[in-house]
């Protein structure tokens, strides 16, 4: 059995045990004291418990945890035997420095060492690291038992046999991962933060309030993210379209939405989407059918599950 450890057994940190423990490994939880890692592992077994009646864990949830999950009486004795260590501390560099050092301290030399920081760089987190090589970042979204992408962030000397082997353990514990570069808020949290960087310039604005901004964001674009990223659909918009609107935008905003350049060189190259069957992602002009079908599939039997949930308790 793969034996993994998570220091730091709070709600991400929980969350990412509960993860890699329904997915089969031996994993040890720990914390700041053995009493604060008892108590939140009782609180992950109480929240299986519910999962479980609401439909969203496995019948056995709680059984599987109860027999995978373990409380280690510190830092040293839950990471000695792992052959994964998941860093889950708060986001503070000292904290998560002195952590690191412990962890690297006292585990395997071949063990590989992750970071579930959302914005630190992994250069810099790995100073504390003996053997770095070993070390990146690992990740996972809030909540994590059911958010299924993890962000794989390797370092300058992260070895592509760690990022193997950490993409491989978390496929392994049914997510899906997307590596990244170590730049300034990756790739998540830049996204992230730029939707709603513009969405609060047009509140402030007074452009629209935040109810409706939301419900134009859950009910347009943001409707199609489930199925699609951004640039599939710019290919089923058309690329000469994309680049169209960025003129339009540029009347008012020339800097904010200059043209990029990745962009308007695909469409001078007349690479335009699937109209064209070549563009960001290339897809076969024959194939276009195939994804149109699957494309209003997909948002009809997303819109019957909306109308299942009903509204979110927001209001």
């Amino acid at each position: 059995m793969k034996k993994f450890a998570v220091v730091g057994s709070g709600y991400m940190g929980g969350g990412i045990a509960q993860v890699l423990a329904l997915g089969g490994a031996r994993v040890a939880l720990a914390d700041v004291s053995a009493e604060v890692a008892q108590k939140n592992y009782e609180r992950l077994l109480v929240e299986s418990d519910q999962f479980v009646a609401d439909g969203l864990f496995p019948e056995d949830a709680t059984a599987v945890l109860k027999e995978n999950l373990w409380v280690a009486k510190d830092i040293e004795e839950a990471v000695a035997d792992a052959d994964f260590i998941e860093e889950a501390v708060p986001e503070v560099i000292e904290i998560k420095h002195q952590t690191l050092a412990r962890i690297s301290a006292a585990a395997k030399p071949e063990a590989i060492i992750g970071s579930n920081t959302s914005t630190i760089s992994i250069a810099e987190l790995s100073k504390p690291v003996a053997n770095p090589e070993r070390f990146l970042g690992v990740h996972f979204s809030n909540p994590s038992p059911f958010i299924p992408g993890v962000e794989i962030i390797p370092h300058a000397g992260t070895s592509t046999e760690t990022v193997a082997a950490a993409r491989q353990l978390v496929h392994g514990a049914g997510k899906e991962t997307a590596v990244v570069k170590d730049v300034t808020g990756f790739v998540l949290n830049r996204l992230q933060y730029a939707l709603f960087h513009e969405a609060a310039q047009l509140v402030e604005q007074g452009v629209a309030t935040a109810e409706d901004v939301d419900t134009l964001v859950r009910t347009t674009f943001g409707f199609r993210l489930p199925f699609f990223g951004p640039f599939a659909i710019a290919d089923m918009a058309g690329l000469d379209v994309y680049n169209f609107c960025y003129k339009s935008l540029q009347t008012d905003f020339p800097e904010r939405f200059a043209t990029p350049k990745i962009l308007s060189d695909l469409v001078e190259a007349g690479k335009l989407g699937t109209k064209t069957g070549a563009g960001f992602l290339n897809v076969p002009a024959e194939r276009t059918p195939e994804l149109v079908a699957y494309r209003n599939k997909a948002y009809v039997a997303m819109q019957k599950l909306i109308e299942e949930l009903g509204p979110a308790p927001i209001n």
